[in-house]
């Protein structure tokens, strides 16, 4: 390695410390860790072998590290990640990708969460059921579990230390997804109400799509996703993706210009290269550094208070 990339590339883990320092997973006792439903989850699907890490010696590696991925989850969770400083009351339901197969728990969410806490920010990270939950309307279940979580920081908000007009998601690959289809599907009745939280909202404040799928359709010549339709009540909403991206750049331009067509304040930001599945593991691409530009957009949506 040349000296000066291996000097870029030490400022750069310095500069973002805090993303790497995540929480082991299953979360700490310090974490309040909860299930979503009080008893067995609405189309409730047994799993074959018990929750837990399916990842193999085989498996890839991001920017030279290992990732959790957590399999066969029935009993879908919300864990709370509170700032260790300053909590600007912003809250944000993160939702791992993972093809709706697996949950890369920790490279998507609890890395995430690490970040989110450094700018202040209160994270929730969901545990939604994986395999075969989506995209929806194939099933249910994950939508399902995204809306019933944003309920429960809703219901949560005082409690938590959370502003509820200001409780967002943010998702990855099929979180990605996840997170398009809550911020407009927010008002189907996909099942009935349990108690005082299912009378509250699940419409996202702001949504953070990442290097999203399903969102426009490969085998349809790209179209968009006839589920999920942008109107001008779609939250505002911040796209990356890369231009070499194997999931099809497509799904971030194609949603973006649903969102522009429908009113809605967004943002896009396509990279020439990065692929899929960096979360916020920095290497010397440019793409990898995206978390600013969410700080920045947060920061011009009110959301986080402006840099003095």
């Amino acid at each position: 390695m040349k000296l000066s990339r291996f000097l870029f590339m030490a400022a750069t883990v310095a500069a973002v410390s805090p993303i790497l320092m995540a929480q082991a997973w299953p979360p700490t006792p310090d974490h309040l860790t909860m299930p979503i439903w009080p008893g067995t989850p609405p189309d409730h699907v047994a799993q074959s072998q018990p929750e837990g890490d399916t990842t193999t010696a085989k498996d890839n590696l991001i920017a030279g590290r290992p990732l959790v991925r957590i399999g066969h989850v029935s009993i879908p969770t919300i864990t709370l990640y509170r700032p260790k400083g300053i909590n600007s009351g912003a809250a944000i339901v993160v939702f791992p990708g993972g093809g709706y197969s697996i949950l890369a728990i920790d490279l998507e969410g609890t890395e995430v969460c690490d970040w989110l806490n450094s700018e202040g920010v209160n994270c929730v990270l969901l545990k939604y059921r994986v395999p075969g939950t989506g995209p929806y309307p194939k099933s249910p279940a994950a939508l399902e579990d995204a809306q019933r979580a944003m309920r429960l920081v809703r219901q949560h908000a005082d409690e938590w230390g959370i502003d509820p007009k200001r409780v967002g998601v943010l998702g990855f690959s099929a979180g990605g997804h996840l997170s398009a289809a809550i911020s407009n599907l927010y008002d189907q009745k996909l099942y009935e109400p349990i108690d005082a939280a299912d009378h509250l909202s699940c419409r996202p404040d702001f949504s953070v799509v990442v290097y999203p799928g399903y969102l426009a359709l490969a085998d349809k010549d790209f179209a968009p996703n006839d589920a999920i339709k942008p109107t001008k009540d779609t939250p505002p909403t911040i796209i990356v993706q890369a231009e070499d991206d194997p999931v099809h750049v497509e799904n971030a331009v194609v949603y973006f210009m649903q969102l522009k067509n429908a009113g809605v304040p967004a943002e896009l930001h396509v990279f020439a290269q990065g692929g899929h599945g960096y979360g916020l593991r920095p290497t010397e691409l440019p793409i990898t550094h995206w978390p600013k530009l969410v700080e920045t957009w947060m920061r011009t949506i009110k959301v986080l208070p402006p840099n003095n």
